[in-house]
């Protein structure tokens, strides 16, 4: 594939990522001002109108019974409380901490297709995954005293948005993505009016507030889009790494906006996770490589 595919494919990549750590970043800037599951509820119904429009426009919109269906339940639940923790988490701790934890996730996602979906993932994968998994560690840190309530928050929310990326999988190939995303979008909305009692209750929402969250939906969606892009255009195994952008532009909202500097063992931590991360790929993508093509690399004459 000729290498401005994959640049494109990596320009795509890198912006997804700085749209989905914008959106948190705005999301961070109102947790002080309004609980996380009005939060969730005003960004949910901002992204379902979008949504919808986008897939009545292209007529993607199916029966709503495929809401009946258990894996579409199952993902949509997983969902909620992957936006949930981890909003919550975002007003408890600072972000570029909160993206490094998330890097672990595609770590996640491999272990659990290899329990699940038996996927074959042999012992350098396997040590990738417990090496990342340390990275988290070193990020975290736990004290004398545990694990703080806002780490346990993110690892909780890395943990179902596995779930939720694995039960992707499992849907059925004929339904729309596009309608799925629709479901979920007003699933998560209507759970987050759920919370909002038992979180403290609806609070008076000001125009900047809600701006900041239109604007996080906006830029959530186009995340999603240039992700589809991203991987239509280019060599997954060029294009994927590229994920790991997103914690150089949220370290960067950090520092400009709410003045958070990531200290030394979050950055070895993260330096870790991605490591770790960038091995599975390669691993992955050497997997994928023919036999024929790998019997035609020349080998060493001892």
């Amino acid at each position: 594939m000729p290498r401005s595919r994959n640049t494109q494919g990596a320009i795509f990549m890198s912006l997804a990522m700085a749209g989905f750590s914008s959106s948190d970043a705005l999301s961070k800037s109102v947790i002080s001002y309004m609980n996380a599951g009005e939060i969730i509820f005003i960004r949910g119904v901002f992204t379902s109108i979008l949504v919808y429009l986008i897939a009545r426009h292209l007529g993607a919109l199916r029966s709503w019974r495929i809401v009946l269906k258990p894996i579409i339940i199952l993902r949509v639940i997983c969902e909620v409380l992957a936006a949930v923790f981890y909003i919550t988490a975002l007003g408890m701790m600072p972000i570029a901490n909160a993206s490094a934890i998330l890097q672990s996730l595609p770590l996640v996602v491999t272990f659990g297709a290899a329990l699940f979906f038996r996927e074959p993932v042999g012992w350098r994968r396997w040590s990738a995954i417990l090496v990342g998994l340390f990275g988290v560690m070193i990020i975290i840190r736990p004290g004398p005293e545990g694990f703080t309530p806002a780490a346990l928050l993110c690892v909780a929310s890395v943990l179902v948005t596995a779930g939720r990326d694995l039960a992707t999988r499992s849907i059925d190939p004929e339904i729309p993505s596009l309608m799925v995303t629709v479901v979920t979008a007003m699933s998560v909305a209507f759970f987050g009016a759920l919370l909002m009692p038992a979180l403290g209750g609806w609070q008076p929402v000001s125009l900047t507030s809600l701006s900041h969250l239109l604007l996080a939906s906006v830029l959530v969606l186009i995340g999603y889009q240039s992700v589809i892009l991203a991987m239509r255009t280019g060599e997954v195994s060029f294009v994927a790494p590229f994920r790991y952008t997103s914690l150089v532009f949220s370290a960067l909202l950090g520092v400009f906006f709410f003045a958070e500097v990531p200290d030394f063992w979050t950055l070895c931590g993260a330096a870790v996770v991605i490591a770790s991360g960038l091995y599975t790929f390669y691993r992955e993508a050497k997997r994928r490589v023919p036999p024929m093509a790998q019997e035609s690399e020349p080998r060493s004459p001892v």
